[in-house]
């Protein structure tokens, strides 16, 4: 308890910082989910407070991230439509598999499954990622126009006769429960289907609509409707927003542009009574729980989504460890992954039971955090308080902030969250793989396919695919390989024959290093952990990669980011025997030779060691 109240200043600034950034994240994914904002804001309340308070990472903040929304928007939609279109009705459904999925990440943590999270390969978290962006931008596509297909009154009207079909089928139905015979009683039918009314066929025909214009595919079907029918107001609100949210950051990154975009574009469209489009009303008050979820609680209802919640907990799992890992990488401290899912598990349950919608560890919330000056977990715990104030204070005023609004910080969320790095590596990855006349790299293939497929399918089902191919060509070259040379002996530090007549008044300044082996995506940890092995007197190493035979991509980050943290101490390197494969992928992305010159790679260490005696002084 004490060391939680040892940073008071920092944390406090470092939270309500953090808090003022999630704000319009949390009002925008509410919002994107299906939900509305009030489930936005609850989820960011109880999940930050909560995961901060019970979690391994003490300076993350937590709550409604792009990834999460992006996936729950999809389980949402489906459980609305299984139940007629009817929020209401279904909520309870969806909001018990959003307990579930907190729940099992809690299990997750308690059963220690945090630690195996690095083995999934960079290639299909690069694909997943740039999805996740591609399927908000295009999703808000339509909000920015101002174009919402259940408004559209000639695009509803298609949908009358498959409407009345339905309405028909549920009368049957019903029917059949009773025991009625159809054909036996027609007359009872035809008085249920005479007590539907006009508006009974439009309301259903409008959730036909809404499904029609849903997701990715769903809003470029549409898309030319909304061309046509532009809601100049909302456009300009959107591109308002957006345009601040960029430029502002030009002036200044001291305060958030976000919460900046939202007062300004919020500000003029109700100072000027301007005919725009609010979000839905946040309820004013304190949050109650939802106990439909357990007064209504049906094993049968839940059972089809038993894998979609375990789906949701374990991309929340890995959404939060990689925030997680930023943190340490800024904090140079080590987070607890088992205990961080069990606070995370923590944290959604709750959201879930008070009407939240899920979250994770948010990665610009976290940095913006400890930049403020975060360093406990009282930070986090802050954010989640100062939301609930804003919440208590400001929720009729926030009721009136315009949609178009909340559309465009979240086309500026589908910008930032791509992976422009796994872009950008596309062209220079080696093309490993050939197929008649045709050479491609396999891990374009993984990224591409897994970013196609979370697009225009299942989010769940492509990183399940892409794993599925990343593991079985791992394995291929990893036996091609073990065939070719069978001496592959664990990562562990020991001489190497040819090093016995190395100058004993150099090893303090000279640290070697054996890398026997692929670096590849489930050995990076390992790897990562070579600074903290170098004596301090040390300001040269050497790093032998005889037998490392082959590097993925997930490697070859990892040592980047290795040579960066150590040439900020000043230590400079030497490479020996570097292989072609392990090479041609540091020239790619100029490891070779902006942190290592073609003259600190030797072919053998006997010329490495001549080099050593010539150019390293002895100073300890």
């Amino acid at each position: 308890m004490k060391d939680l109240f040892s940073n008071i200043k920092g944390d406090a600034f470092g939270g309500i910082t953090a808090g003022i950034v999630a704000l319009p994240l949390a009002l925008a994914f509410g919002v994107s989910s299906g939900l509305g904002p009030s489930a936005g804001l609850y989820g960011a309340i109880f999940i930050s407070f909560f995961a901060a308070l019970f979690g391994g990472t003490s300076t993350q903040i937590s709550g409604p991230t792009a990834p999460m929304t992006a996936v729950s928007m999809v389980i949402i939609a489906g459980i609305i439509a299984a139940n007629d279109g009817d929020v209401n009705k279904a909520l309870p459904v969806i909001l018990t598999v959003f307990l579930l999925a907190g729940l099992m990440q809690v299990g997750l943590g308690i059963l220690g499954l945090g630690k195996y999270i690095r083995y999934i390969p960079y290639p299909v978290v690069s694909g997943f990622m740039t999805a996740i962006g591609v399927i908000i931008l295009i999703t808000q596509i339509l909000p920015s126009l101002g174009y919402y297909a259940k408004e559209d009154v000639q695009f509803v009207e298609q949908f009358k006769p498959q409407a009345e079909e339905i309405i028909l089928d549920n009368i049957l139905k019903e029917e059949a429960g009773e025991g009625i015979l159809v054909l036996e009683d027609f007359k009872e039918t035809i008085s249920r289907a005479e007590k539907i009314t006009g508006d009974d066929i439009l309301r259903e025909s409008k959730t036909l609509a809404g499904k029609e214009a849903s997701g990715v595919l769903g809003a470029l079907k549409v898309l030319p409707r909304a061309l046509k029918n532009i809601n100049w107001l909302e456009l300009i609100l959107a591109l308002g927003t957006i345009f601040i949210i960029y430029g502002f950051k030009r002036i200044t990154k001291a305060v958030p542009s976000t919460l900046v975009a939202l007062i300004v574009m919020s500000g003029i469209a109700i100072g000027f009574g301007l005919n725009y489009r609010p979000i839905e009303e946040i309820p004013s008050g304190l949050p109650l729980p939802n106990l439909e979820i357990f007064t209504q609680f049906k094993l049968s209802s839940l059972t089809p989504y038993i894998f979609t919640a375990l789906t949701l907990s374990l991309l929340g799992a890995i959404d939060s460890l990689l925030t997680s890992v930023v943190a340490d990488n800024m904090t140079k401290t080590k987070h607890k992954p088992n205990k961080e899912l069990v606070g995370q598990g923590i944290g959604n349950s709750i959201a879930a039971v008070f009407g939240g919608i899920p979250g994770a560890g948010a990665t610009i919330r976290t940095v913006v955090n400890i930049t403020s000056g975060g360093k406990t977990k009282l930070s986090g715990m802050i954010a989640g308080l100062l939301l609930f104030v804003i919440l208590l204070g400001l929720g009729p005023i926030a009721s009136k902030i315009p949609a178009a609004v909340l559309a465009g910080i979240l086309v500026t969320v589908g910008i930032g969250v791509m992976d422009y790095k796994g872009l950008r590596a596309i062209p220079n990855l080696p093309k490993d793989v050939k197929i008649g006349p045709v050479k491609f790299s396999m891990e374009v293939v993984i990224m591409l396919t897994v970013l196609i497929l979370s697009t225009f399918w299942n989010l769940v089902y492509a990183v399940g695919i892409g794993l599925v191919i990343a593991s079985l060509m791992f394995m291929k070259k990893i036996g091609d390989l073990t065939a070719e040379r069978s001496d592959v002996k664990p990562l562990k530090e020991e001489a190497w024959a040819d090093e016995a007549g190395f100058p004993e008044n150099l090893k303090e300044e000279v640290f070697i290093k054996h890398i026997k082996g692929p670096l590849f995506f489930g050995s990076t940890s390992d790897f990562q952990q070579l600074a903290a092995q170098i004596p301090k007197t040390a300001k040269t190493v050497v790093v032998r990669f005889d037998r490392m035979q082959y590097m993925d991509q997930s490697g070859l980050y990892a040592l980047e980011d290795m040579l960066l943290d150590l040439r900020k101490n000043g230590v400079d390197f030497l490479f020996v025997d570097l292989l072609p494969q392990p090479r041609y992928l540091m020239e790619r992305i100029d490891i070779i030779p902006d942190f290592v010159p073609e003259e600190h790679i030797f072919d053998t260490f006997e010329e490495c060691m001549v080099w050593i005696k010539e150019n390293i002084e002895d100073k300890h």
